[in-house]
């Protein structure tokens, strides 16, 4: 299996140039472009009539070869279009053998192709364009894209203005972070990835699938024993905040964790044993008695219900003073917001933190309103911490402190409920204990907390998820031959 790159303009840009350089016209990707959203548009709809929009560079060009090749198929094809520009378009447009109407002529049709704006868009759309964008964007089911929605830049995924909302996105070689960013994702619809015959460009990064962690996957063998499947540890909070530590215990033994515990403050200690069985428990009183239990483990969430204070402050620095690798959550990231650095000092390339955005504020303030988009920010804040980052969302992003990144294509709506953020907490540190690479090891965590939710749909709860797991990971292990 080969991971699927995601890929930046200038990055598309330089695999256009190399498929040039060696021989293969620009004329010749543009037909197969052209005929690459045909093929799309053929498998989905039956023929009816077509509107195609044309801008001025090269996605009109593109735009002309749809219209075209529709039309020698025998479906009704218009064409309304900016004035072409580059070489290619005018081209296109000279082998187009119909008319041509202007943007502000009518533009009702059964199916609209939009061809005006490609991934390379630096400014907002106006005038005729913006206008013409509005008139379509009354039926978006009826609308496919070229490569991507006229309107969204293509690194960024984020509209400056007016922007094509499609059901279809036909891209090539590719997909562009616009294809996997909210709200660019959302105005994507399907996004099809088409070969035009661009050979690969060196990247890191990629969309988050089990083609990029798969391999790496740490399966048993016949001579496995629960010691040498890893030992997790979570730190579990006060009394009266239990359940999100179980939840994260739960969690690291359905993904295959050999020995799960939860260390307990003493007053917690009942609670905790009322409602544990396979997951073991052990009392702890000062940073020092955690220090002691956690010397000898592989991997310890500390942060879910933790409580924001000194003693869990204390508790994540007398961890990060073991060899085990650490999964920071929820209250381990906000109680350092005052002084970043201090956990920072302590970190180390094994360690995971794993915040949603507001918690990725309190240590890394400024970098989401000041990075263009989700995946600099994380890659920035990941070199920062010396530290894997998890930045949690529709869209999330697992980041490196190397430079690797991926994007999450599965998440669900239904996570969106408490303690499911826990339960994924408890999904990276198994996969950790049991040798994994703690990126591809938060790649694997989130796609399958994702497919796991997915599965169950409407109802999903938290407590659902470890149960949900083992169907996932059967898949997975069949996948593997």
């Amino acid at each position: 299996m080969t991971p699927n790159q995601i890929l930046t303009v200038s990055e598309i840009s330089a695999a256009d140039r190399q498929a040039i350089a060696g021989g293969t016209p620009g004329l010749t990707l543009m037909e197969r472009a052209g005929a690459a959203v045909v093929r799309e548009i053929e498998t989905r709809f039956t023929p009816r009539s077509v509107l195609v929009l044309c801008g001025p560079g090269d996605n009109g060009g593109d735009g002309y070869v749809v219209a075209r090749l529709l039309a020698d198929r025998g479906w009704p094809v218009r064409v309304a279009a900016l004035p072409p520009q580059s070489d290619m378009a005018r081209t296109m447009a000279a082998r187009w053998p119909g008319p041509v109407q202007a943007l502000d002529a009518d533009l009702s049709a059964e199916l609209v192709v939009d061809a005006l704006f490609g991934i390379g868009l630096s400014r907002p759309l106006s005038g005729e364009a913006a206008r013409a964008v509005a008139q379509i964007n009354a039926h978006p089911e009826r609308i496919v894209a070229v490569d991507v929605p006229s309107g969204l830049p293509g690194d960024t995924g984020q509209p400056q203005g007016a922007c094509v909302r499609a059901a279809l996105t036909v891209t090539f070689h590719a997909r562009k972070p616009a294809h996997v960013l909210e709200p660019g994702r959302g105005r994507c619809g399907e996004v099809v990835v088409a070969d035009i015959g661009l050979a690969p460009q060196e990247t890191q990064l990629f969309e988050n699938s089990p083609a990029l962690w798969l391999p790496k996957f740490p399966w048993p063998t016949a001579a496995s024993h629960k010691h040498a499947r890893g030992r997790m540890v979570v730190v579990s909070g006060p009394a009266h905040s239990t359940g999100a530590a179980r939840l994260a215990a739960r969690g690291g033994l359905r993904i295959g964790a050999g020995l799960v515990t939860v260390l307990s403050p003493l007053d917690a200690v009942a609670a905790n044993a009322a409602h544990l069985e396979a997951v073991m428990l052990r009392p702890f009183d000062t940073d020092a008695d955690l220090e002691s239990l956690a010397a000898d483990v592989d991997s310890a969430v500390i942060g879910p219900a933790a409580g924001v204070g000194e003693t869990t402050l204390m508790n994540v620095l007398a961890l990060a003073r073991t060899g085990a690798a650490l999964i920071l959550d929820a209250d381990a990231i906000t109680v350092f917001r005052q002084d970043p650095e201090e956990l920072f000092s302590v970190l180390d390339r094994d360690d995971v933190l794993t915040p949603h955005p507001g918690e990725f504020e309190r240590l890394f303030p400024g970098e989401l309103e000041a990075s263009p988009e989700r995946i600099t920010a994380a890659r920035n804040a990941a070199r920062t911490a010396d530290a894997v980052v998890l930045l949690k969302g529709a869209d999330t992003v697992v980041a490196a402190p190397d430079g690797r990144a991926a994007v999450n294509l599965n998440g669900s709506p239904w996570l969106a409920t408490a303690g499911t953020g826990d339960v994924l907490a408890g999904f990276v540190a198994g996969l950790v204990a049991q040798g994994m690479d703690s990126f591809e090891a938060a790649c694997a965590a989130v796609w399958i907390h994702g497919e796991a939710a997915q599965a169950h749909g409407p109802g999903l709860i938290s407590e659902d998820l470890p149960g949900l797991a083992p169907a996932v990971l059967q898949d997975l292990f069949a996948r593997q031959g």
